[in-house]
């Protein structure tokens, strides 16, 4: 008879990491998720040890999230003879936050028990984390927490100082103080043996542990690439080449689906059958994979051919894109700095108009009024003068949790009650404060209200607004967190700046235009920025895209607005600088090149326009030689 398995998923730190991890790492992660099993009317996960309680029995309560993984025909008495080998395997003592964890736990009984896997945002999380900054400066601070040194052994490296240290330790805290005891609220309980250390379970690591075939083939079947570690406890040359095997799997794992490494213990659960399954009669033994074929094996301790090895591999599986070979001087001549406008107007004028705008709504529209004026002159106004007015010191204070807090409250209130033709005032206060990065880190909300609101409304937008709220986005643009929201996270912010933008592209005003043309090159820099990285192995760790995030339909409207509105510019040599380059950065490297781009460009016929530019009957006379050489080259090199 069939029975159900069930996966419990809860969130260690409590909704601290959605709430604080864009400020913290750049991106967006909804949990520190810890996962256990529920088969046979128990709940079973591994942390000090492997633990059993009845459903919703543990320290952690009632789970967040119920998936179902599917039915076992396994019966019980044979899972508990699984349960009975993987105590040695899964004690306390080897327990890490991001190597050896509850995920690592749950995933192999699914295997064992489904043949399945548990989801991929759960068991493919550490890649994003640890491909952060924040995620990489805080590797040493948790391997110390869950690495006992070995007598003679080194202090540990102290750890880089946290931009946000309070924000760090808060989370920390919150994650420690919920795992770190494995206290069970009522059943039974079955514990690994081990010496006691700090209990947590979090992020997926890096390194995915195999003990029945059932896990392994659930593995080569998610990703495209799998390197193969089979190894002994008892095994003295597998203790010398695990550390290179380890260091390659949190260099090279990459995103979701990519290439997993693999580790198969013989001598835990059904590591020999699975051992025997591909003929691995030594340890040290890796295999490779690619789409579930074995491609290549390697006997014994040999580091610098599983370099080799690996990076063939990854090579075969993602072949680099062909504009590697090309030589485009004029492309990498472009800055990937984004165009800011940080000119300061005259706030003392500038606050004058606000308020008269203001006033003028009357009390049945905005009651609070007076509390909002207040709250502007005693709180934001001197801000933006210590930080931005001509009497500015070098060092102008950061903005405090309470100016912070108003000034959010301020943007959410005023993008909903001023009429369009008012809120260019405010705005223009706006597109300086959000150059402060804790600015820009609360005015996403108001933001995407403003872009949606914008996008769906028939009203025409006056220009000294447009043109103002392009300055906005441009700036916004330069913040690595409001970035990747913008770009990729929040759908709905992308959807109203991408309505905005192109159609701001063609519109008559030139600086109109320069405007949304710097908009546009801010975009395509931060995508640019992101393939670069994930050219050199680094996708992730830079402000820009990560492979997960690119988006072919996305890429092909902003091109074609690009390529239109270069035909149409007759006017300004600066919108024909800024958004060649701008169309330049979208096309190189480009993951959707062969396959969707180039015959847009061919439909559109951007080589021929951007050839005609430079044509001596072109009504726009291009003087400048570095704009000149560009336009021939992104024309020569990126529109073939």
């Amino acid at each position: 008879m069939a029975t159900l398995v069930k996966l419990y998923v809860y969130d260690l730190s409590n909704g601290l990491a959605k709430a604080m991890s864009l400020q913290l790492t750049g991106k967006q992660i909804n949990g520190i998720w810890h996962t256990s099993v529920v088969v046979f009317g128990k709940e079973l996960f591994y942390g000090q040890g492997i633990d059993i309680t009845r459903p919703g029995g543990s320290h952690l309560g009632q789970p967040l999230q119920i998936v179902d993984m599917g039915e076992t025909a396994i019966d019980e008495p044979t899972f508990e003879e699984y349960l009975s080998e993987m105590r040695q395997h899964y004690t306390a003592d080897k327990y890490h936050l991001l190597d050896f964890n509850c995920n690592s736990f749950t995933n192999d009984c699914v295997g064992f028990l489904t043949g399945g896997s548990i989801p991929s945002w759960i068991k493919d999380l550490p890649s994003d984390f640890l491909s952060t900054p924040f995620g990489a400066s805080l590797r040493p601070t948790i391997d110390s927490m869950y690495r006992r040194p070995s007598a003679g052994a080194r202090a540990p490296a102290p750890t880089p100082a946290q931009p946000t240290p309070d924000l760090t330790s808060a989370l920390l805290q919150a994650v420690a103080t919920r795992a770190a005891s494995s206290t069970l609220t009522n059943g039974p309980v079955a514990s690994g043996s081990g010496s006691s250390t700090p209990s947590t379970a979090t992020l997926a690591a890096p390194i995915h542990v195999s003990t029945n075939p059932a896990s392994f083939h659930s593995t080569l079947k998610s990703h495209r690439s799998v390197v193969a570690f089979f190894t002994s406890t008892t095994c003295a040359p597998c203790r010398m080449i695990e550390p290179v095997f380890e260091e390659l799997a949190r260099a090279k794992t990459r995103g979701e689906g990519k290439i997993a490494f693999v580790k198969v213990d013989i001598g835990a659960g059904m590591g020999q059958l699975l051992a025997s399954e591909y003929k691995v009669n030594a340890t040290p033994t890796f295999q490779f994979f690619l789409d579930g074929k074995k491609v290549h094996e390697l006997k014994g301790v040999n580091a610098p051919e599983l370099r080799s090895q690996v990076d063939l591999l990854l090579y075969e599986a993602f072949p680099p894109h062909p504009h590697t070979s090309l030589n485009l001087a004029a492309v990498s001549q472009i800055s990937l700095d984004p165009i800011l406008f940080s000119q300061v107007p005259a706030l003392d004028t500038v606050q004058e108009k606000l308020f008269s705008f203001i006033y003028a709504l009357g009390q049945e529209k905005l009651p609070n009024r007076t509390q909002l004026k207040d709250s502007m002159s005693q709180t934001v106004f001197p801000w933006l003068q210590l930080r931005f007015g001509p009497n500015r010191t070098k060092s102008p204070p950061a903005p405090t949790a309470i100016l912070i807090t108003a000034f959010a409250q301020m943007a959410a209130t005023l993008v909903q009650v001023l009429p369009v033709g008012s809120l260019f005032p405010f705005l223009d206060v706006w597109r300086l404060a959000i150059l402060d990065p804790s600015i820009a880190s609360a005015s996403l909300s108001p933001l995407t209200t403003l872009l949606t609101n914008l996008s769906n409304s028939s009203t025409i937008v006056p220009r000294a607004t447009r043109l103002t709220l392009l300055r906005v986005l441009s700036n916004a643009l330069g913040s690595p967190v409001l970035a990747r929201s913008l770009l990729a996270e929040d759908k709905k912010a992308k959807s109203g700046l991408t309505t905005v933008l192109v159609q701001t592209l063609l519109h008559q005003d030139r600086l109109v235009r320069v405007a949304a043309a710097s908009v546009a090159f801010n975009a395509s820099a931060w995508v640019q920025r992101g393939r670069v990285a994930s050219l050199q192995g680094n996708d992730g760790k830079a402000d820009g895209i990560s492979e997960g995030e690119e988006d072919g339909d996305w890429d092909v409207e902003l091109v074609s607005a690009i390529v239109e509105a270069l035909g149409n510019e007759t006017e300004s040599e600066d919108v024909v600088h800024r958004l060649t380059a701008t169309l330049a950065m979208f096309l190189r490297l480009s993951p959707f090149y062969a396959t969707q781009v180039v015959s847009l460009l061919d439909v559109l016929g951007a080589q021929a326009m951007l050839k005609a530019k430079l044509s001596d009957d072109s009504v726009l006379k291009i003087q400048k030689k570095e704009v000149r050489a560009l336009v021939e080259e992104v024309a020569d090199r990126l529109c073939t």
